[in-house]
């Protein structure tokens, strides 16, 4: 039988051509659809279409199915002319509704053509013709065969969805009165049209525009989930369910009929109607947990069977009610009794099931030569430079990037069963931490030792959902536990393989905390052999495990780099389409962590040309220049002067690139029809790496900046009204300040009224880097600052003190002002009693380094000239001054020469009640380091 899957799919047609042939379609001989006069007027009623011109349309749809692209072009061409027709649209609701003679893909793919008309041209189509069009769906809701039913149904919606629910106003109430036919086709037909409604227009349907609707609507799909038709009463729940997320006034007055009606369809013998029951648990646990508290028990214990369903739509939807019920603050004390049976059925859904073994051609070990085809790989985005301060801990703070979530089979991206469950162990792991290995322990012992490679697979993806949420327990069993993956990581299953590369990813952090020789460097040498692997699945897991490994172990790796270099280089020749992207990915990260360690000819000769080799391969419109140019930034940033051979033709690339998108952006703007939008992605990666040359090279860029128009370009850029745009170029703004001021300095008048106007937190990274960039001029520009002082100071002082700022704009707002302070101490002083206290707590946590110098040298500065700003909060300066390892000599002398300060101006007496406020170690390192 056939049916619609989904909006668009009809499942069993050969249907690929109406995507292909787009939205327009049949063009026959102009004398044919010519409209005459009198029927324009009546036309919903006297319409008839002209013979031949119909025998010429039903031709060209059964053209249209064929398999041949030429034909399919030729069809499509002459679609597009006949869509000139008023009434071309007729003909094609005529062929879907009343010339019942053809057969049904024909007059489906009839009004799918129709159905794209409707979304591209509908408000050109004459009033007669929509009507006519209105009126015949209305009449063939009901048509015996479900594809042609279904296909009005998309019909309907789609004329819907285009505003025209306000111009259709007998549309609803129609379709709610055909529900009560005792014909099953009419009540199935309006009851598919009212779903794809609900899914396409809830939020009109619940607004004033319509009377709401939904005050009937509800109370009436209610009536139908005891319907004797499965088909109808899935129908029914799906409809209700569009509106329990968004709390919908017309649904919650019925939520406790609603939940009774669910909990009496538990059982149904029907896949989709036990599916959409779930489903609406699921949702209701988000928004209405108070109606289900009372039976949650019951609920648990109905989800655990249904996570178990023979059906595997059903056991997704029900699986999905622990992943959310993790996130509710109910979690630990509704599901602690329950874990011991929930744990096994996760764990068991865990395991590949033999129809993803099949599309992961699991059975294939070695596919490296076979070239990737197009749609493998997946859209890459680039994340714009954000500047970030260094802490204590070690790397950057709030780092949002999941690389390492659990996304392990993405050619089967499809969310499945595994997935879930794995997700779902994931959170829970999070929840309950080490509560969990009791009841997961005994299972995996058994798993990751199995002789069937699918149990073993599934045991190691377990260890590795759990790794986040249950690592302090696990600690314990890693040092038998470790040897065993990196064993693994040689089995002769390739997707054995793969998992485990990825669970070892998950440990990298304990790995590397321990001595190098025991874990490291095994798990190194066997994880670079496996990004060589002969099996593509294995060799994307390997490369972006050793990416994760990298960022761990930072200049732990610098003894193998030869070794490390060696292998990836070797990659370079290797790897097909979608693993090279990931391949750049990896360089890029080695560089982040060794730095200047790979400042070595030896390595510059390995790593270079391979990457130069694929940059003039590249043109400028290929999106693969993004994962390389950030590649590249990185290495940039590294290799300092060993990149200074290969920048110029890099430099004028990007500065190419960034003039390319801007011009097209403004013809874009002019005209807009002619020209498309360009794809700002290209600027935003250019300026990035050109900030990465800057960084890199220092004062050795200050030739290449002379030579080009960078400074107007950015002036451009930083006005931009993507934000990431001006995000990067506020970034590259700081870097070329630093690099070299001498180009900046003239433009300044012009850039900082443009900084004045991005300090929004709401924007969270361009205010962060307008804020950084800010702190950079002030240091270059000394006393000269003081003119721009006013159009930034009072936007950063409101940033300091706004509850629930990032920590990283915190602290770079913190340091801005403390150079601001620096350079213009009695512009800023005034308001020192409005910011110090946010600031000291703000830059107690950052390492030692040049910004915290030059900021905290403000600081004293503007104690100096105004210290009643501080008396109030002078607990918290103590606490900063603490917080430095080792100030220079001179900084140290400043903070000696305040707290003596303060100390003699309140006497002894005062200063011990004062100090005896102090925690013990900042009072012992007070004493120690400054005598106070």
């Amino acid at each position: 039988m056939l049916h619609i899957v989904d909006h668009g799919v009809l499942s069993g047609v050969c249907l690929h051509i109406s995507s292909q042939l787009g939205h327009c379609f049949l063009p026959v001989t102009q004398q044919i659809l010519r409209v005459n006069k009198t029927q324009q007027t009546k036309m919903e009623y006297e319409w008839k279409p002209d013979e031949q011109g119909l025998q010429q349309i039903l031709q060209l749809l059964k053209e249209s199915q064929s398999p041949d692209t030429s034909t399919q072009r030729t069809v499509q061409q002459k679609l597009e002319q006949l869509n000139q027709y008023p009434d071309f649209n007729n003909y094609l609701i005529f062929v879907l509704t009343k010339l019942k003679s053809e057969d049904e893909p024909t007059r489906s793919l009839s009004g799918l053509i129709l159905k794209n008309n409707v979304k591209t041209h509908f408000h050109n189509f004459p009033n007669g013709v929509s009507d006519f069009i209105k009126n015949e769906c209305l009449k063939n809701i009901g048509d015996t065969s479900p594809l042609i039913r279904a296909t009005v149904g998309i019909l309907i919606t789609t004329i819907a969805s285009k505003g025209e629910l306000q111009n259709w106003p007998e549309l609803l109430p129609k379709l709610c009165v055909l529900l009560d036919s005792e014909d099953y086709s009419t009540c199935e037909g309006a009851f598919g049209a009212l779903q794809k409604i609900c899914e396409d227009s809830a939020e009109i349907l619940d607004s004033d525009i319509l009377d709401r609707p939904l005050n009937i609507m509800i109370p009436k799909f209610l009536q139908f989930f005891k319907h004797s038709s499965p088909k109808i009463r899935s129908h029914a729940v799906a409809c209700v369910n569009q509106f329990i997320i968004s709390r919908t006034q017309a649904l919650m007055l019925h939520i406790d009929s609603f939940i009774e009606n669910l909990f009496a369809l538990a059982t149904d013998e029907e896949p989709e109607v036990r599916k959409n029951v779930c489903r609406a648990l699921v949702m209701l646990l988000e928004v209405r947990m108070d109606r289900l508290l009372p039976h949650m028990h019951n609920i648990v214990e109905y989800m655990l069977l249904r996570t178990q369903d023979q059906d595997e739509n059903v056991a997704l939807e029900a699986c999905e009610f622990w992943l959310t019920l993790a996130e509710q603050p109910v979690c630990k004390e509704v599901l602690c009794v329950h874990l011991s049976k929930l744990i096994p059925v996760l764990v068991n859904g865990m395991k590949y099931s033999e129809i993803d073994i099949i599309l992961l051609k699991g059975d294939v070990e070695e596919d490296e030569a076979i070239p990737d085809s197009e749609q493998d790989i997946r859209p890459r985005f680039h994340r714009s430079r954000t500047v970030a301060q260094q802490h204590e801990a070690d790397g950057i703070e709030e780092d949002d990037d999941d690389d390492d979530e659990l996304d392990d089979d993405d050619t089967i991206s499809d969310w499945n069963l595994r997935k879930c469950s794995a997700a779902a162990l994931d959170v829970l792991a999070n929840v309950f931490r080490d509560e969990l290995l009791p009841h997961l322990l005994p299972l995996l012992k058994e798993l990751l030792f199995h002789p069937e490679w699918v149990i073993k697979e599934s045991g190691i993806l377990v260890l590795g959902a759990i790794a986040e949420g249950c690592m302090q327990g696990m600690i314990l069993y890693l040092p038998e536990l470790i040897p065993h993956l990196v064993q693994c990581l040689s089995d002769k299953k390739a997707l054995v393989r793969s998992i485990t590369c990825w669970t070892l990813s998950r440990y990298a952090h304990w790995v590397v905390s321990q001595p190098p020789d025991t874990y490291l460097k095994p798990l190194m040498t066997e994880l670079l052999k496996r990004i060589l692997d002969g099996n593509k699945r294995v060799q994307e897991a390997a490369c972006s495990a050793f990416a994760t490994l990298e960022e761990e172990a930072c200049t732990e790796l610098v003894p193998y780099l030869g070794y490390i270099l060696d292998t990836l280089v070797f990659a370079f020749s290797k790897y097909q389409h979608k693993n090279l992207l990931i391949l750049y990915d990896a360089i890029g990260t080695l560089a982040d962590s060794v730095g200047h360690h790979l400042n070595k000819p030896e390595y510059i000769e390995m790593l270079m040309p391979p990457l130069i080799q694929k940059w003039n391969q590249l043109k400028d419109e290929d999106k693969d220049l993004f994962p390389l140019l950030e590649c590249l930034s990185s290495v940039a940033t590294a290799l300092q002067s060993g990149f200074l051979p290969y920048c110029e033709p890099v430099y004028q690339r990007c500065v190419n690139l960034v003039q390319k998108t801007l011009a097209q952006a403004m013809l874009h703007n002019a005209q807009p029809d002619q020209y498309e939008v360009p794809d700002k992605d290209f600027m935003i990666v250019a300026l990035d790496l050109l900030s990465g040359l800057a960084e890199g090279l220092g004062g050795s860029i200050e030739q290449l900046v002379a030579r080009s128009n960078i400074l107007t370009l950015m002036y451009q850029c930083m006005q931009d009204k993507m934000p990431e745009v001006r995000q990067s170029s506020f970034a590259l703004l700081g870097d070329l300040t630093k690099a070299c001021f001498q180009h900046v300095k003239p433009c300044i008048a012009d850039f900082m009224p443009i900084l004045g106007t991005n300090l929004n937190p709401e924007l969270i990274s361009v205010c962060n880097n307008a804020t950084w960039a800010i702190g950079e001029i002030s240091i270059q520009m000394g006393a000269e600052m003081q003119p721009y002082i006013a159009m930034v100071l009072h936007q950063l002082v409101e940033i300091i003190n706004r509850p629930n700022t990032p920590k990283t704009l915190l602290e770079n707002t913190a340091i801005t002002i403390g150079r601001l302070g620096y350079v213009c101490p009695q512009e800023v002083a005034p308001m020192l009693q409005q910011f110090i206290r946010p600031w000291c707590t703000s830059l107690r946590n950052i390492r030692d380094n040049e910004e915290k110098d030059s900021a905290f040298r403000g600081i004293c500065t503007m104690i100096s000239a105004n210290p009643g700003g501080v008396v109030q909060d002078f607990i918290f300066f103590c606490d900063a001054v603490a917080s430095w390892v080792s100030p220079k000599d001179d900084l140290r002398d400043m903070f000696c020469k305040i707290l003596h300060g303060f100390k003699n101006q309140v006497g002894d007496e005062n200063w011990k009640r004062f100090s005896d406020q102090f925690p013990l170690p900042l009072k012992e390192r007070l004493a120690a380091y400054y005598g106070v």
